[in-house]
């Protein structure tokens, strides 16, 4: 039985790791999500048993959950040179003209994107991941390895007739759809928005948890082979053995890259790139140039910075020269205070910008901006206006260095910074206007309580006129207050009492979400309500509590204590159960429910016979009970399979915890199905 056990896992490895590379690389799926969903399940389950056998490349590491405390440093092989950087045709034809004095051989060339991301080094020995460096300082870089291995574009097993060992280099990139995700995520949190995908993925790179980085969604294109014994002279054609190999190189069907032997095919490339690159689903920056002959290479070498067979052409992002008149701040709803520039309006990509984010403290601090200075502005990704440099040689003598205001500008509150943060926060939550219009601004919304017939202007119109300054101040509206405000005509009131009357029937999830508590988006409002099901049920939870809750860890644990620990807090809670909101979840009625298990929190552990850990889980909660990650005095009992984890058993029977096996489970369960069908379901109390 162990032998086919271990023959199954070589088995499915092998299927999952063709699952990976033809969804994530060749984009030509061959089974649905659930079937694949299915097979690693099985993988796991397996690799739980027999730990011996679980490959470090598995398929199941690319869900993560590693965390490393420190990147150990480490010397590469072949120096992580930069390339040189050219802006003009010029500056190319001056490239090629140096090439052509320094070796005898016609030189190809190979033109490929340049795409904005980090640039990583891939080892593979015998066919397998063994680890993942950055550029570092070129000569040594941190390893990453562990978070690597959960991008899935990224193979952990390579197929085909590859080198013993060598080594791959790309580039880790956030794809723009998965940017727009997490920020949409933390906007919802209240968090402060990423400023771009580049730095957002060279930060989750270096993230300690690798359970994180495998849910940020990033990606990654390889475009250099480097190794003693590569089976080609063209860097070319050992790219597109890679692909063979498994890893997702650049397309020459969508002409990510082509070979020329001329100047003018490599202006074609940069030409078509320079406006087609909109179009794609993630960023680039400019077009690589390099030598193609591998021996060429090798001849001309490389100074101490960068190769001499390769440049860079960077598409000019337009950027433009304008005089910064002053700098104001803002703040939002969570009390982040956020500094902007106000510009003389200047023309940028066809838009007139006026205004530009200066993010934090550290940013103005890190540009030396001062009032007065005439700052260079980009648009970031294009679309959002921010500076990127200040022209010193005009600035006016003896401007003062601009410091970061201490008060709130609206309340007057003496500002903090969160620790180990770089935003500035007022701490006036329930005094501060824009605090608590923000606040109403986020109830209202489209997909917290959706109130028709109320928006953002109204809000406004209502807290000038002191008719609402909190949100259950909401729920307590007048038609004679309404019917009197500027341009509300009846028929816009009694919509607007009707939206609100409405919203009392939003399920508990979407209430709990539209609070506004610090960190809690749509998805951690779901899982909370799905484990402690109703209001008081949180506001008692304590904090080990509130992190046994699946995906919940001390900083979103502490945030809920914080809120529910504020008496304004409660009172306005109190506030809006009186006037009718839900604050307790939907039972589902659930064909086959006995209600055995109801108040009963459970950890499963092990293997089962007849249940998969899912499935076994789901009849948990289909009969009331919740399951738990951990054990702790409230644990209601164990339920045990097979290679239960000897720590959670020792911890168990300290506790005093009871520990049940999976026949004990089915008769429980049977006979809880027994007593029902005669009109009696707790079982426990026999």
């Amino acid at each position: 039985m162990t032998e086919m056990a271990k023959q199954r896992m070589i088995q499915l490895s092998k299927e999952l790791h063709e699952h990976n590379y033809r969804y994530y690389v060749l984009s030509q799926p061959t089974i649905s999500d659930y079937d694949f969903d299915m097979l690693l399940k099985e993988l796991q389950r397996l690799e739980e048993i027999h730990p011996e056998w679980a490959s470090v490349n598995s398929p199941t590491k690319r869900v993560g959950g590693t965390v490393t405390k420190d990147f150990n440093t480490v010397k590469h092989t072949y120096p992580m040179l930069s390339l040189s950087n050219s802006y003009s045709k010029e500056e190319l034809v001056d490239f090629e003209t140096r090439l052509r004095k320094l070796t005898t051989t016609e030189p190809e060339y190979t033109c490929e994107l340049k795409y904005d991301g980090v640039a990583i080094g891939l080892t593979y020995k015998n066919g397998e991941l063994v680890q993942a460096l950055t550029r570092g300082d070129g000569e040594k870089g941190d390893d990453i390895t562990e978070n690597v291995r959960t991008i899935k574009s990224v193979p952990l097993k390579l197929k085909g007739n590859f080198p013993s060992e060598f080594e791959i280099r790309g580039e880790v990139f956030l794809p723009r759809k998965a940017f727009e995700k997490i920020n949409e995520e933390k906007k919802n949190a209240g968090e402060a928005l990423f400023s771009n995908p580049r730095n957002t993925a060279s930060g989750t790179l270096k993230m300690q948890d690798s359970n994180v980085v495998a849910k940020r969604g990033l990606d990654c294109f390889m475009y250099a082979v480097m190794g003693e014994y590569l089976p080609f002279d063209t860097h070319f054609e050992n790219l597109q053995a890679a692909g063979h190999w498994g890893f997702k190189v650049p397309p020459v069907d969508k002409k990510f890259i082509c070979k020329t032997e001329t100047i003018d095919g490599i202006l074609d490339f940069i030409q078509f790139w320079n406006s087609a690159r909109e179009n794609l689903p993630f960023d680039v920056d400019g077009v690589v140039v390099k030598v193609n002959q591998i021996s060429i290479q090798k001849q001309l070498g490389s100074t101490a910075k960068s190769p001499r067979w390769a440049i860079a052409y960077k598409f000019q992002t337009e950027r433009a020269c304008t005089k910064l008149l002053s700098v104001t701040y803002q703040v939002g709803r969570t009390g982040a205070v956020t500094p902007v520039a106000n510009l003389e309006p200047v023309s940028l990509l066809e838009t007139t910008v006026k205004r530009a984010s200066l993010h934090n403290a550290d940013q103005i601090e890190k540009l030396d901006v001062r009032e007065g200075d005439f700052v260079y502005v980009e648009k970031g990704g294009e679309i959002i206006p921010k500076i990127v440099g200040v022209d010193v040689a005009q600035r006016a003598a003896h401007a003062p260095v601009l410091k970061f205001i201490q008060h709130c500008p609206e309340c007057h509150s003496l500002l903090v910074r969160g620790e180990g943060e770089a935003q500035h926060y007022c701490p006036n939550e329930l005094g501060c206007p824009p605090q608590i219009k923000g606040k109403l601004y986020h109830f209202i919304s489209r997909k917290a309580m959706n109130i028709d017939g109320l928006g953002e202007e109204t809000i406004d119109l209502l807290y000038k006129e002191n008719l609402v300054h909190s949100i259950p101040d909401i729920y307590e509206l007048q038609y004679s207050q309404i019917i009197r405000l500027d341009r509300m005509a009846e028929k816009s009131a009694k919509n607007l009492l009707k939206g609100v009357q409405d919203s009392k029937l939003v399920p508990f999830e979407r209430v709990l979400f539209a609070l506004g508590i610090r960190h809690v988006g749509e998805t951690v409002a779901k899982k909370l309500v799905a484990h402690f099901k109703n209001i008081n049920a949180i506001a008692a939870a304590t904090l080990e509590e509130l992190m046994q809750v699946d995906e919940i860890g001390d900083k979103i644990a502490e945030s809920v204590r914080a809120y529910f620990s504020n008496a304004k807090n409660r009172e306005e809670i109190e506030k809006l159960q009186l006037a009718g909101l839900q604050f307790t979840a939907v039972e589902k009625v659930i064909e086959g429910s006995t209600g055995l298990l109801e108040g009963q929190s459970i950890v499963v552990s092990g293997v089962f016979k007849n249940f998969s850990r899912d499935s076994i889980k789901l009849e948990i909660e289909k009969h009331g009970g919740k399951n738990i990650s951990s054990i702790s005095a409230k644990t209601s009992f164990v339920l045990a399979g097979e290679n239960m984890g000897p720590e959670k058993l020792k911890k168990a029977e300290k506790l005093g915890v009871k520990v049940i096996t999976e026949d004990d489970f089915v008769q429980l369960i049977a006979g809880a199905k027994e007593l029902s069908n005669k009109g009696q379901t707790d079982l426990f109390a026999q």
